[in-house]
């Protein structure tokens, strides 16, 4: 866990400051709030950074999401600006028009679309819409990448969805460590604390994963874990996934 979180915090914050700078000096942070601890140590951090007038905050739920309030608690204690836009009907539609297409039920044998496209296409659609309100803003803007490196580790994130964004201020922190963020920036508990989850499968990550974020945390750091058969599902996981931690792959002639 981090030693000294105050001075990682501030360290980070610097680094945001001057990583604007340079890529874009006049522009906006863009990040998708869902309520949780990452978007919201996140949007915490770019306030910090660069003023909360220059952070845009999307909530961005399918239909009725049932803790919005939880993110919309985060941008009122940020006090910044946000938009609230609801990608239900653009997700039905790309889901409908995929179930109506011949060629690809003919492909899968009638098997319809799978339950992990169900699950990651609305994950898609809110990074393309951050992309469409960054590129809508006045002096430019960066999409912010939420994501922590515990759930890289085992690919617990949509590649193009959550995976993406043009910097990544949590990616080399552990979930607990993000936590310890949130607490030194001043985060309400119920955001620092709340049980992670996708908002889309119904089931907690630590549900899906088959184990703790405590046990994944302290594997990562330590090499250290008591459950061989965890050990090995974490293994394989990681293995599995790194290519979404990858460049892609270029053909060199």
């Amino acid at each position: 866990m981090l030693a000294f979180p105050a001075q990682t915090k501030d360290e980070i914050v610097s680094w945001l400051r001057t990583f604007f700078a340079h890529a874009c000096p006049d522009g906006w942070a863009v990040v998708g709030i869902s309520g949780g601890k990452d978007s919201s140590v996140t949007a915490a951090l770019c306030a910090e950074a660069l003023g909360r007038d220059r952070v845009m905050g999307v909530l961005m739920p399918r239909g009725v999401q049932s803790d919005i309030d939880d993110a919309k608690l985060l941008v009122a204690t940020l006090g910044i600006r946000h938009i609230t836009v609801n990608i239900g009907k653009a997700a039905d539609a790309l889901q409908s028009a995929l179930v109506a297409s011949g060629e690809l039920m003919l492909a899968n044998g009638g098997a319809g679309i799978s339950k992990d496209t169900k699950i990651n296409l609305p994950a898609r659609i809110r990074m393309t819409t951050l992309y469409a309100v960054a590129q809508s803003l006045p002096g430019g803007a960066l999409v912010l990448n939420t994501c922590n490196k515990s759930e890289d580790w085992v690919g617990y994130a949509t590649k193009f969805g959550d995976g993406a964004g043009d910097v990544s201020p949590l990616g080399n922190l552990l979930v607990e460590e993000v936590r310890q963020l949130g607490t030194v920036l001043g985060l309400p508990d119920a955001l620092v604390r709340k049980t992670p989850s996708d908002g889309l499968s119904g089931q907690t990550d630590e549900d899906k994963l088959g184990f703790t974020y405590e046990v994944l945390d302290r594997y990562i750091a330590t090499g250290a874990i008591d459950d061989a058969a965890v050990k090995d599902r974490i293994d394989a996981l990681h293995a599995a996934n790194l290519h979404k931690l990858m460049p892609m792959p270029t053909f060199q002639p």
